[in-house]
């Protein structure tokens, strides 16, 4: 079967317009299953606070005692780690925003002496990078955006003959309906899952100097983990059962005595954490 083409723009577009303001995720697909978060191992929380609302756009929200960072639809979650190595080199390589505007974004950044790269082929998109250097976050602009800004993807790197296994397993455990979309750096398509409005983009690991040629695992990264958010986390654990996989250790209740998590890693090295009621 042919897979669908759909450009990440538009399908933002069409899905964010009917997003809730208030601190929630995406609908869950068919499996119950929704986007959830992604969590950063960080040396400076409150510098990466500010980094993350005032500098790309978030807002902090919480529930209970977690604070989370909300791009419409998602979280981004922080945590204190003193020596992890950046994302680069890892499975789970870097994210995506768009932006309606992106030139006021980048005079933003510059103002604030932020570092921003812009594309060489396609001047609308590019990386805006942390301070640290632990981070690089891939950027375009889409001026029919209803809001400010948008979580878009997520970018996988693994090997180039894993591509279609990963993007098959995503689809068989999570719910992740398989396609391509158009790459805004560069001619050509990526392959994908979508997960409502957002996508996992699968590409090939780059040979870059310095960096192994097969993929580290996420786990303590700077990308430590994602997580999916689903309905019910014990059905959830019993589909898992049935397909010959398990979680790490038993399902646990956070301390605001709401959110259940467990967590797992999927063939290729990325950590994931699953979770139940995450948004507040």
């Amino acid at each position: 079967m042919k897979k669908p083409l759909l450009g990440g723009v538009a399908v933002l577009f069409v899905l964010l317009s009917s997003a809730p303001a208030s601190a929630q995720l995406a609908p869950p697909n068919d499996l119950g299953v929704a986007f959830g978060h992604i969590h950063l191992a960080v040396k400076d929380v409150e510098a990466h606070k500010t980094f993350w609302t005032t500098m790309l756009g978030g807002t902090p929200v919480t529930n209970g005692p977690l604070t989370l960072i909300q791009f419409p639809g998602i979280f981004v979650m922080l945590r204190q780690a003193d020596a992890a190595p950046p994302a680069a080199g890892s499975v789970v390589d870097h994210f995506g925003l768009v932006y309606k505007d992106l030139a006021a974004a980048r005079a933003r950044w510059t103002a604030a002496g932020v570092k921003f790269d812009v594309g060489e082929v396609n001047p609308n998109m590019g990386y805006v990078h942390s301070a640290d250097g632990a981070y690089r976050i891939e950027v375009f602009g889409d001026p029919s955006l209803p809001g400010p800004v948008g979580m878009d993807h997520i970018h996988m790197f693994p090997a180039s003959a894993d591509i279609p296994k990963i993007q098959a397993w995503y689809g068989k455990v999570f719910g992740g309906f398989p396609g391509q979309r158009k790459s805004v750096a560069r001619p050509g398509v990526i392959e994908v899952d979508y997960f409502h409005r957002f996508n996992m983009s699968f590409s090939a690991s780059p040979a870059l100097a310095g960096l192994p040629s097969t993929p580290a695992p996420s786990r303590g990264r700077a990308i430590d983990h994602i997580g999916f958010d689903v309905t019910s986390l014990d059905e959830f654990e019993r589909r898992l059962v049935a397909q010959g996989l398990k979680f790490d250790a038993a399902i646990r209740t956070v301390l605001n005595g709401k959110t259940r998590v467990a967590f797992f890693t999927d063939p290729w090295g990325t950590y994931i954490e699953v979770t139940e009621k995450l948004a507040p």
